[in-house]
């Protein structure tokens, strides 16, 4: 190129190289291909990789950082959270392992997928509970109760860490729980934690093992001078009060007048069922009920002076409980955990017995006292619970407004101030059983008829019971069915499950299922808690009871 020495050709010269550039470089990268680029998948596909890696990198932070011990405590600023899992086994153990939290409420992090999403319903759930909800209302004790506590402890993540279900040390009990465990978990949806509860968060209540004897009796001073030398003497058809021979137990009987009285529901009343109707009138005799359910005081009685493991093999007594004559000598063999729970005895009704305990109790009680003990036939039951009413409950009160069952139940509170002064269920009874002191009684005297413990009755269950033997009857029982007949609800009840027309009946096989022992118990139900007994007592003709 020709180079002009004049100021024009300089300028010139340079412009026609910086032309030559800008043409060698559009040469190379034409504008077209360039946008074609940008727009085209090549270029998204980057962008989406780099994003996805930063997601992934924030997820991965953000995951780590909640799920520390801390970011949990951020949310679960109850006390008793972080306090009884500082002291559980999990930490406060001789190794020097630390379990953390997300150890045990959350699926394994080999179960990628419902790791992270377990996390994320959780996580949402906390925050969600920890903005609108004040701590101090926290209920730790129904919180950390069997029932709840399944939903936030799965089987995967013990067995993540205890794989080997045999370890060395484990004793022979253990051995058998495990085993039954190993074969039945999935079956019959066995829980770890149904007998490791406080594995996790300490309870000092809590006993695991098999029970050795009565709790608290070896440590107990016992003045056998205050032992009864005799039962009471009942001479007219009045309350008494009870008193088994060599024991200082004693207990009160209350006097039910015989009458007729319409049993069962009509479709009228609030959460009526098909298997109250239909209404008829039936009359019962005379008869002594006991004002409470039978106590832990008064079990413990019967445990101590017949406990036996195999005196009498349980299939000979348990053939022959229908014999009035059975020796009433083998008593319950004991149990595989500690059926008062922690929550303590005394006066607190005795739970988690079978219906062969309790009917063999009272044949100990007859022989005891020579008078004629036995649970109650389920007309018996419902007329004393009644009390001489008709309406849904013997205070005044309408199921529906007690009940937190319904649509608008989700954005008003049921009332509770009538019914909490006379039963004890799900709204007041902090998720256990309580004692008998805490209610006022019914028109004939009698406490706990509804709530606290299900109470078993004589008859077997039958769902059309009602329209059998017809209008009006006399002393009915039922003595054909697979399972039992429980009246009165419980501490876990709705409101409309503790009526007095309300009925319900054993659940056997289910009622047994975490039991590992082998043959299962006769003498007590692993997995069902709320229910328990009381005693009727038939007046001597002699005394000409009406």
């Amino acid at each position: 190129m020709p180079i002009f020495k004049s100021n024009s050709g300089l300028i010139v010269k340079s412009f026609t190289i910086k032309q030559m550039a800008t043409n060698n470089n559009s040469n190379r990268y034409p504008s077209g291909k360039r946008g074609k680029f940008f727009k085209g998948k090549t270029f998204f596909l980057l962008v989406g990789l780099l994003l996805g890696a930063g997601i992934m990198v924030a997820v991965y932070k953000t995951s780590v950082y909640f799920s520390s011990d801390e970011s949990c405590m951020m949310c679960h600023v109850h006390p008793h959270a972080e306090d009884s899992w500082k002291l559980s086994k999990h930490v406060n153990n001789g190794s020097g392992v630390k379990t953390h939290c997300v150890a045990c409420h959350l699926p394994p992090q080999s179960d990628t997928w419902n790791h992270y999403t377990a996390k994320a319903k959780l996580g949402l759930k906390d925050v969600w509970s920890f903005m609108t909800k004040d701590s101090a209302d926290f209920d730790w004790n129904t919180k950390s109760e069997l029932e709840h506590a399944v939903k936030y402890i799965p089987n995967e993540s013990c067995k993540e860490c205890h794989q080997n279900l045999f370890p060395e040390g484990i004793n022979q009990d253990g051995i058998t729980a495990h085993l039954y465990y190993d074969e039945n978990e999935k079956k019959l949806d066995l829980q770890c934690i149904s007998c490791h509860l406080d594995a996790g968060h300490y309870n000092p209540d809590y006993k695991h093992g098999k029970l050795t004897g009565i709790p608290g009796a070896a440590t107990a001073t016992v003045d056998t001078s205050l032992y009864f030398k005799t039962a009471t003497p009942v001479t007219s058809f009045t309350d008494y009060t009870e008193q088994i021979p060599g024991t200082a137990v004693a207990f009160k009987m209350v006097a039910i007048p015989g009458g007729t009285f319409k049993m069962g529901s009509t479709d009228k009343e609030p959460f009526h069922k098909a298997d109250e109707a239909p209404v008829r009138n039936v009359t019962v005799s005379p008869f002594f009920m006991a004002e409470v359910e039978v106590t832990w005081d008064q079990y413990w009685a019967f445990y101590g002076q017949t406990m036996s493991e195999g005196r009498t093999p349980p299939e000979t007594v348990y053939a022959n409980n229908s014999n009035p004559d059975v020796d009433a000598i083998s008593g319950p063999t004991p149990p595989f955990g500690f059926p008062d729970q922690g929550w303590g005895a005394g006066d607190r009704p005795a739970i988690t017995m079978t219906h062969y305990a309790a009917e063999t109790f009272c044949q100990w009680l007859s022989k005891k006292t020579g008078k004629k003990y036995r649970l109650p036939t389920e007309a018996e039951w419902e007329y004393a619970a009644r009390g001489g009413t008709e309406t849904p409950y013997f205070f005044t009160g309408n199921p529906k407004d007690f009940s937190d069952q319904g649509f608008w139940r989700k954005f008003f509170d049921a009332k509770t101030d009538s019914i909490s002064s006379f039963v004890i269920y799900a709204k007041n009874s902090k998720n256990r059983t309580q004692e008998p002191g805490e209610v006022k009684a019914n028109p004939f005297g009698l406490k706990n008829m509804l709530g606290n413990v299900m109470e078993y009755c004589a008859d077997k269950y039958d769902p059309k019971a009602y329209s059998k033997g017809g209008d009006n009857v006399t002393n009915p029982l039922i003595t054909e069915g697979e399972e039992w007949v429980v009246r009165g609800g419980n501490y876990t009840s709705d409101a409309a499950d503790v009526r007095s027309a309300a009925r319900d009946y054993t659940k056997h096989d289910a009622w047994l299922k975490t039991d590992p022992q082998q043959p299962k118990s006769i003498w007590w139900y692993s997995d069902i808690r709320g229910i328990g007994f009381r005693v009727v007592c038939e007046p001597d003709p002699a005394i000409g009871a009406k």
